[in-house]
């Protein structure tokens, strides 16, 4: 989903490369001048970054102590299948029981919540004893399951996946993004803790914007590659598999040039951003249809925007279509920022966000940070991303190789600009 900023990937590297048994240690240069604006940002999110390294650790050991014992190993698979989907439905039960105690708590006909959900409360309280015991296990069939597909299809070695694949549910950070105000790119990032409050994320943009004369945005995110990849609790299969085989592959692309260049290429990011989304998507329904074939969605539309082609027909006039609309705010916004109007673009975002948040997309802020992070995205021919031209050059390149994994991803990972797509025939 996400790629650490540059400080967390260097240890992420070293982590990865260790447990492939690598002897390799990338060296850290010197930090910023005291008046750049790495330094002034890291100051100013000292008490709310996340710990990173403790995390790590707590990760790995769980990995480590579960491999030793490997208890997936003597169960059939179809038990190692029926386990996981007990367990999802045990994420999705608890979520249940959430969302009725919370709306116990705001509703006002109800006299003493607590009470009123007492009942309630202990039930969601055992599932989640049993939903903390067997989640390790859920994790390494869903791993194991993952990597079969990959590598058979991706990147493998002796018949298992190269890189492995690792991943780890936990409440995840949230992100600060910084872009430009005259250009939509990310500039900078920086992890933080979870459950930072709206108001607190809200004085922190509000002060960077007027220290740094940029564009900020707090946003919570799916994914995070770390060794295990960091993945937040949702109870879809599909999306588990999905955010798995997406942050194998930014493990993948860290030992080739799309992945050094992430945090320093605008191009290299969204390059790698959408490769990630691609191949995830593709992985998860292979996946699927091995070994959950009722829950194989329908297959993606690459439909592509080819030059001159007529666009795709708007949709029905009582229908917001989400995508579209924000595509077509990307457009306009760019088209603003390139004539220099900035203050135009940004208040047109302003009143752009009202009309999401009326049609029931609760945005907080949409700026250009917003697009910056989102607009990475960029597998999908209408989305944030606008008319970024990256995104159609990598679906080309995907749609060249026939749906060959292996092949596509040897044909991207050593292109980190849009010069370099095309001439890849992207």
């Amino acid at each position: 989903m996400i790629r650490a900023s540059r400080r967390l990937r260097l240890g992420e590297k070293a982590l990865i490369i260790l447990l492939l048994v690598l002897l390799f240690l990338p060296l850290e240069g010197e930090g910023p001048p005291p008046g750049a604006l790495e330094t002034g940002v890291e100051r100013r999110v000292a008490d709310l970054r996340f710990d990173f390294l403790g995390w790590e650790a707590e990760a790995l050991w769980g990995k480590f102590t579960l491999w030793l014992l490997q208890p997936q190993r003597y169960m059939t698979e179809a038990d190692r299948c029926r386990f996981v989907r007990d367990w999802v439905e045990q994420v999705a039960e608890a979520r249940r029981l959430e969302e009725k105690i919370a709306e116990a708590y705001t509703d006002p006909s109800v006299e003493d919540p607590a009470a009123a959900t007492a009942e309630i409360r202990t039930q969601r309280d055992r599932i989640r004893r049993e939903i903390a015991i067997r989640q390790p296990i859920a994790e390494a069939i869903i791993e194991e399951q993952v990597g079969v597909i990959l590598a058979q299809d991706a990147s493998g070695l002796l018949g298992q996946p190269a890189p492995p694949v690792g991943i780890h549910i936990t409440p995840l950070p949230y992100v600060l993004i910084l872009s430009l105000r005259e250009r939509i790119t990310v500039i900078h990032q920086e992890e933080l803790a979870p459950g930072l409050t709206a108001d607190r994320a809200d004085a922190l943009e509000k002060e960077i914007d007027r220290s740094f004369g940029v564009s900020s945005l707090v946003v919570p995110i799916g994914g995070m590659s770390a060794w295990p990849a960091m993945v937040l609790e949702f109870p879809s299969l599909q999306w588990w598999m999905e955010v798995a085989a997406h942050e194998w592959v930014h493990h993948y692309l860290y030992f080739f040039p799309l992945g050094w260049e992430y945090g320093d290429n605008w191009e290299a990011r969204v390059i790698n951003e959408t490769v990630a989304s691609i191949v995830g998507q593709e992985i998860a329904r292979r996946t699927l249809v091995r070994y959950y074939p009722d829950l194989v969605p329908p297959e993606p539309e690459w439909a592509e925007e080819e030059e001159g082609a007529p666009p795709p027909p708007p949709p029905p006039s009582d229908e917001f279509d989400f995508n579209a609309e924000m595509h077509e705010t990307r457009v306009r916004v760019d088209d603003l920022l390139l004539r220099g109007r900035i203050e135009e673009a940004e208040a047109y975002m302003e009143r752009r966000r009202q009309v999401f948040w009326e049609r029931g997309y609760r945005i907080r802020k949409l700026n250009q940070a917003y697009f910056a992070f989102y607009g990475s995205y960029a597998a999908a021919p209408v989305s944030a991303a606008g008319k970024d031209p990256v995104g159609p050059a990598v679906r080309r390149i995907w749609r060249s190789t026939q749906g060959d994994l292996r092949q596509f991803l040897r044909a991207v990972r050593g292109v980190t600009t849009l010069e370099g797509l095309r001439g890849k025939g992207g």
